[in-house]
């Protein structure tokens, strides 16, 4: 058998990956799991982009390869949709790349900026493939704690007490990924500084923006951004299309040109049916906001029910789709906690430790879970 790179030796299974399969043989048993693991939205895109999507099918142009850059069209329609949505103007052309989700971005711009042995900063808890991409090139991932005490937000005073001459590049995600904790443009400003002050790229990884969030930020809103930090963007979230694999990435025409460097060698574009539909979808009107968050808004309030006969606390006012919840005290680890709940009440929420280290006595409970759903297993518990 041919011995594999030494590099996998870096990273694990995805936890997701490897769970799934396991409540995946619970189901095949016969047992009726509910699943409220995992962020993949249950509700459907839009009818007019599914409809652009089909009526361009016929297209001579839709089954060649497409550009690297994508669609004009489609560049332009992101950018009008951070002009609109954020107040934040880039050049069309220059100035922003669509991704075949933001997901990729993570790994195009680690490419671009890292080398081996240079360090990233990454929040703790935080995604967990900001360490595993950093693991995988050979950089050095510097975990920096986020805590409910400092809402979930980086000590910029305790980060500029250490040792930051290896740092090249930190990882923020806000409205933040797991707890849903909100930034405001004070803090932005202070890590746009920071970034300044340390020579250092921040990149801010932003699919949440628009789930139950009334105040939308982006820190390319932020004066001087551009020359320190890129954020990404997600169609995944925001409009029902995680499948479609549509993401972005924005920031100064040097920047974006070194994401492109990698992109360019790893892809041959983006399938154009996909583009004409997220064209479709970027314009949408303020209509579709309010009727997802009306949803979003109709399961948060079930499930906080079912949080609150689980004795755990948790932030109301957080953004996304995900409530993070504490544990009561005393209780069993977070990975203990949920594989009981998972094999007494046949319900799978995800443990806070896979996250990070801060995760411990956290769970996450996902909103891409029917109203039906979730009033079952509210009757599980009673």
């Amino acid at each position: 058998m041919m011995v594999t790179a030494d590099r996998l030796h870096s990273v694990q299974e995805y936890y997701f990956s490897k769970k799934l399969r396991e409540v995946r043989g619970l189901i095949n048993q016969g047992k009726p799991i509910i699943n409220m693991g995992i962020g993949s939205p249950d509700l459907p895109p839009s009818k007019e982009a599914v409809s652009t999507l089909q009526e361009v099918l016929e297209d001579s142009k839709a089954h060649q390869y497409q550009s690297y850059q994508g669609l004009p069209e489609l560049r332009e329609a992101m950018a009008n949709f951070y002009a609109s949505r954020f107040d934040v103007h880039v050049d069309a052309n220059t100035e922003l790349l669509p991704l075949m989700g933001s997901k990729e971005g993570i790994m195009h711009i680690s490419l671009a900026f890292l080398n081996v042995g240079d360090e990233v900063l990454i929040p703790n808890p935080g995604y967990p493939t900001y360490s595993s991409v950093t693991n995988l090139i050979g950089a050095k991932p510097v975990m920096y704690d986020l805590t409910a005490k400092n809402g979930w937000l980086p000590d910029i005073k305790a980060l500029e007490k250490t040792d930051l001459s290896k740092v090249k590049l930190m990882w923020i995600s806000y409205p933040n990924m797991p707890t849903g904790a909100k930034i405001d443009k004070v803090k932005m400003k202070e890590l746009v500084a920071f970034a300044e002050a340390n020579d250092l790229l921040i990149v801010n990884d932003n699919p949440y923006s628009f789930v139950l969030n009334d105040s939308p930020t982006s820190i390319l809103q932020v004066e001087g951004a551009k020359e320190v930090a890129l954020e990404l963007n997600s169609l995944s979230k925001t409009f029902n299309m995680a499948g479609w694999r549509v993401g972005m990435v924005l920031g100064s025409s040097e920047h974006v040109t070194a994401v492109l460097k990698v992109k360019s060698n790893m892809d041959s574009g983006m399938f154009y049916g996909i583009q004409k539909g997220a064209i479709t979808a970027l314009e949408s009107g303020g209509d579709w906001f309010e009727k997802l968050d009306d949803v979003y808004r109709k399961r948060r309030k079930l499930m906080f029910q079912l949080v609150d006969k689980l004795g755990t606390t948790y932030d109301k006012d957080a953004a996304g789709m995900f409530i993070w919840a504490k544990l009561p005290e005393g209780s069993k680890s977070s990975e203990d906690f949920i594989d009981e709940v998972l094999y007494d009440k046949h319900v799978f929420i995800a443990p806070g430790t896979i996250f990070g280290s801060n995760g411990e006595g956290y769970i996450r409970f996902s909103l891409c879970v029917e109203e039906e759903k979730i009033k079952e297993a509210i009757r599980r518990f009673e």
